[in-house]
C-alpha cells in the first residue's frame, strides 16, 4: 500500500519539495571539504610518523634536557706532605650553597635576613644574586658543613647544596711560599701546589640523575665516569729545618728592620731543597687581604747584585786556569784601584795580600787585579757554568734567570767590577746552589723541590783540588780573622763568605742595602748549604757578617742536629773579635 508524502501541518506542502530544505551550495564545495579534511588528517598522520620515527631521538635529547641532569662527581686532591710524613696541604670536605632565585625570592623576609647572615653576606646583596633572571647561581662557595646544616635548617625552598673540598694548610704562613695555595675551584694558583696541579688534581667523575623543578633528584640513573683522586706529593722540605730558618729569619727582619728577607738550605749531596723561607709573608688559610709583597718568593723571584759572594768564583777561575796558586802575592795598597775614570776601594787597606787572604779579608782590589789577568770570556762562562744568567730548571713556577751581560760588550772596568758583584744580578736560589761546586769537590748537581729516591749525577765545573782549595779559603772567611766570625757553629767547621750591596735606583746607586751570606757545614763532609738575604736593613748595622751571618750560623747550628751530623770540631767556644772585619762594598 502506497505512503502518502507528509505534508506541513499548516500549508499541506510535502517536506521533500519544501523551500527551507533546498540545497542552495554547489555540489563541488562540499567536495572541497571533504578533501581538506582528508588532506588535515594525512599531515597529522605525516606528522605522528616524523615525530615518533625520524625525530626520536632529537625529541628524547629535549626532553631530558628538561629533567635529565648531569651531576660533577669532585676528585679528592692529593695530600702534600714534607719528606717525613708531615701534612702541609690537605682538602677537607665543604659545600656549595646555591639557589633557585624565583623559588627563593618567595621565602619570608625574617629567614632571608637569617640567611644572609649565616652566609657572611649584607642582605641587600643576597637580595641582588636573587634579583637574576637565571635559574642557577652560586650563593657562596666552600661553607662549612656547621654553617650549612643551620642554612638547610631553614628550610627555604630553593636553597640547595653541592658537594665541594676546601684546602687546608697546617703550617700556615711558615710553608705559604713554598706550598702555595688553591683557588675556589680547588687548583693551584702558586707555589707546588700550581706546579703539580695535574699530580694533585686527579680527575672529575660524573653521574646521570633525573631532577624535578626544584632540583630535587628524584631517580639516579648511573655513572657515567667515576672519580679518580689526586695523587699524593712528597715535597723535600723538612718541616723541622723550615721552621728553624724562618723563625731565624723573622728574628733578623725584626731586628735589623728590614724591608725583606729571604733564606734557603739546601742538601749537598742530593740537591733537594729542605727549607725556602721569605718575609713578609701571608696565611693561605686566610687570604682576604693580600699583597703583592706578601706573594713574593723573594728566594726565586727577586735578583739582586750579589755583592762579595761573588769573589769565590773569581778567584777559583784563577786557580783553574793555573794564573795563580792560593799562596801567590798581590798588591792591594793603597786600598784604591783606578780604571778608566773609575776608581774602586776596600773598606780598609791591607797592603800584600795572599790569593787566600784575599777571600778571607774580602778584598775588592785584590779580587779586580786577579780578575784583569783573565779574558772576560773565560769569567762568562765561569759564571754561566754555576747558573748565573740561566733559567733555573726546578718545576718551581716564577724562577728567574737573573742577569750576566755577553762578555763582549765588557770593559775592564765592569769586568772588574762583576768579579766582586757587582753588575751582575742573581736570585738567592742561584746563589745557593752555585756554591755546591766548592762543597761538592767541584761538579754541580740539579735541586729538587721533590723528595728524591736516588741521587742525582753531578756535572762538573772545577776541579777538586779547587774546590778544597776554595774550602779552605772559605772556612778562614767564616772563621775569627774573617768578615764573617758570627757565621761561626760551636762543635762545627762551617764555611762562606759574605756580600753586602749597594741597591740600584733609577740607574743610581743609593745608600740602601742588600745583606747576605752563603756557607756550607761540615767542612770536613758538607751536608748543608744555607745562603741569607737581608734586604734594606736600617738599624744602623748593613752587613752581611753583621746581618746576614748570625742567621746562617743560628739555621745551621739546629739543622745539622736536626739532620743528626756528627761535629766536627772540638771547639765549643765561637770567637768573635771586638774589631771584626767588614766586607769591602
Amino acid at each position: 500500500m502506497a505512503v502518502a508524502p507528509r505534508t506541513t501541518a499548516a500549508r499541506g506542502i510535502p517536506f521533500s519539495t519544501s523551500p527551507l530544505l533546498a540545497v542552495k551550495l554547489p555540489a563541488w564545495r562540499s567536495r572541497v571539504v571533504l578533501f581538506v579534511l582528508f588532506a588535515a588528517f594525512f599531515a597529522l598522520i605525516c606528522r605522528a610518523l616524523w615525530l615518533q620515527g625520524l625525530s626520536r631521538e632529537f625529541l628524547q635529547k629535549q626532553g631530558e634536557s628538561r629533567y635529565a641532569r648531569t651531576l660533577e662527581l669532585p676528585a679528592t686532591r692529593g695530600k702534600i706532605t714534607d719528606r717525613n710524613g708531615q701534612v702541609l696541604a690537605s682538602s677537607l670536605p665543604v659545600k656549595a650553597v646555591w639557589a633557585i632565585p624565583e623559588d627563593v625570592l618567595e621565602a619570608p623576609a625574617d629567614k632571608l635576613r637569617e640567611l644572609a647572615r649565616l652566609l657572611e653576606m649584607n642582605e641587600r646583596d643576597l637580595r641582588k644574586k636573587l634579583d637574576s633572571d637565571r635559574t642557577f647561581v652560586y650563593l657562596k662557595r666552600q661553607v662549612e658543613q656547621e654553617t650549612v646544616d643551620k642554612i638547610l635548617k631553614l628550610n627555604i625552598a630553593g636553597i640547595e647544596t653541592r658537594k665541594e673540598y676546601k684546602r687546608f694548610y697546617p703550617e700556615g704562613e711558615v710553608m705559604a711560599h713554598v706550598v702555595g695555595f688553591t683557588n675556589v675551584e680547588d687548583a693551584g694558583q702558586d707555589g707546588m701546589e700550581l706546579a703539580a696541579q695535574k699530580t694533585l688534581a686527579g680527575t672529575t667523575g660524573s653521574r646521570r640523575v633525573i631532577k624535578d623543578r626544584l632540583g630535587r633528584v628524584v631517580e639516579d640513573i648511573g655513572a657515567i665516569r667515576d672519580p679518580h683522586d689526586g695523587k699524593e706529593l712528597v715535597l723535600s722540605l723538612d718541616s723541622k729545618i723550615q721552621y728553624i730558618a724562618f723563625t731565624k729569619l723573622k728574628e733578623a727582619v725584626d731586628l735589623h728592620k728590614a724591608k725583606a728577607g729571604a733564606a734557603v738550605v739546601l742538601d749537598v749531596r742530593t740537591g733537594e731543597v729542605l727549607a725556602l723561607a721569605n718575609l713578609p709573608t701571608y696565611n693561605p688559610n686566610n687570604r682576604s687581604i693580600l699583597t703583592g709583597a706578601q706573594l713574593r718568593n723573594r728566594v726565586l723571584t727577586d735578583t739582586f747584585e750579589p755583592g762579595s759572594t761573588m769573589k769565590p768564583f773569581t778567584v777559583a777561575l784563577a786557580l783553574e786556569e793555573k794564573r795563580m796558586t792560593p799562596a801567590t802575592m798581590i798588591q792591594t795598597a793603597p786600598g784604591k784601584l783606578t780604571i778608566g775614570r773609575a776608581t774602586i776601594g776596600d773598606a780598609h787597606p791591607h797592603g800584600i795580600l795572599s790569593v787566600a787572604q784575599i777571600i778571607e779579608k774580602s778584598s775588592n782590589v785584590g779580587t779586580a787585579k786577579i780578575a784583569l789577568q783573565m779574558e772576560p770570556e773565560e769569567m762568562w762562562e765561569m759564571f754561566t757554568n754555576v747558573g748565573f744568567g740561566q733559567q733555573p730548571r726546578f718545576g718551581f713556577p716564577g724562577a728567574v734567570a737573573g742577569r750576566v751581560r755577553p762578555f763582549k760588550s765588557w770593559r775592564p772596568i765592569e769586568q772588574a767590577t762583576m768579579s766582586y758583584g757587582h753588575g751582575i744580578s742573581v736570585s738567592l736560589i742561584q746563589m745557593a746552589r752555585s756554591y755546591m761546586i766548592f762543597a761538592r769537590d767541584g761538579d754541580m748537581i740539579p735541586l729538587s723541590f721533590q723528595k728524591l729516591n736516588e741521587k742525582p749525577v753531578g756535572q762538573r765545573v772545577i776541579s777538586e783540588n779547587t774546590a778544597r782549595a776554595l774550602r779552605e779559603m772559605l772556612e778562614k772567611a767564616a772563621g775569627p780573622g774573617g768578615t764573617a766570625p758570627k757565621a761561626q757553629v760551636a762543635g762545627y767547621r762551617v764555611a762562606g763568605k759574605t756580600g753586602t750591596a749597594h741597591k740600584l735606583a733609577g740607574g743610581q746607586y743609593v745608600r740602601k742595602y742588600v745583606a747576605s751570606f752563603v756557607g756550607f757545614a761540615p767542612v770536613s763532609d758538607p751536608r748543608i748549604i744555607i745562603a741569607v738575604m737581608v734586604d734594606e736593613p736600617s738599624n744602623g748595622q748593613y752587613y752581611g757578617g753583621n746581618v746576614a751571618a748570625p742567621v746562617f750560623s743560628a739555621v745551621a747550628a739546629s739543622a745539622l742536629r736536626a739532620l743528626n751530623v756528627a761535629p766536627d770540631s772540638s771547639v765549643t767556644n765561637i770567637i768573635i773579635p771586638p774589631d771584626a772585619l767588614v766586607e769591602s762594598l
